[in-house]
């Protein structure tokens, strides 16, 4: 059962050059899982900048080699970064979705989106000392701080999920219903399940700075 959550697939590509060197270079010489997984999970985090105005509902677009190479994504696309390199270095991972209340959109994020919730926001289920492990790499801490949201941390031992409160005990983010795990990326279901939840997805990739309007917000 395992086998299916190492393997690389077409958008999981964990035996591109690209997810390899990048792993090798976060993971440095650990060989524990724990450790491991974790030095993954903030290089992911603060590597790649939470971009959901990049966001891409196609296979290219969702591949972690490509999302790597772009150094921005979605709460999804970079969930798939965090899976890819965590199964090239033989760490079982698969991706998990779940409908969330986001308080702490941008006012331009929320008008195209037309809602608070987000539909299947993504995040990652490490397999770790025997146990599924959920760390949630989407916000990179420059953003955290320009949000005043306390930064995720992770330890590898306990589910890193985003906090209910931002720094100043305002609501930041409600989990409504999860949407369950997957092995790859489920890239028609997420075109087909957004498509008719997101009335302006079929506009998107849309223009925008997000970490600029998160300074004003």
């Amino acid at each position: 059962m395992q086998d299916a959550y190492l393997r690389a697939t077409r958008c999981l590509d964990a035996d591109h050059p690209r997810i390899r060197a990048f792993a090798r270079e976060a993971v440095g010489g650990e060989t524990d899982a724990v450790t491991c997984a974790v030095r993954l999970y903030y290089a992911v985090r603060d590597g790649l900048r939470y971009d959901p105005y990049g966001l891409e509902l196609s296979a290219e677009g969702l591949q972690a080699s490509g999302v790597l190479a772009r150094g921005r994504g979605w709460c999804v696309a970079k969930a798939g970064v965090l899976a890819a390199t965590a199964r090239t270095v033989g760490i079982p991972a698969r991706l998990g979705f779940a409908d969330v209340r986001n308080h702490l959109a941008t006012p331009r994020l929320l008008e195209l989106m037309g809602t608070d919730v987000f539909y299947y926001h993504g995040y990652t289920e490490l397999l770790l000392d025997g146990r599924w492990v959920k760390a949630t790499p989407a916000f990179n801490i420059e953003l955290c701080r320009k949000f005043g949201v306390r930064p995720l941390e992770f330890d590898g031992r306990t589910d890193a999920i985003f906090h209910p409160f931002d720094a100043s005990g305002r609501r930041h983010m409600e989990y409504l219903r999860d949407r369950g795990a997957r092995d790859d990326m489920p890239v028609e279901e997420l075109r087909e399940a957004l498509a008719r939840l997101y009335a302006g997805i079929a506009d998107w990739p849309a223009s925008g700075d997000f970490h600029a309007e998160a300074e004003k917000a």
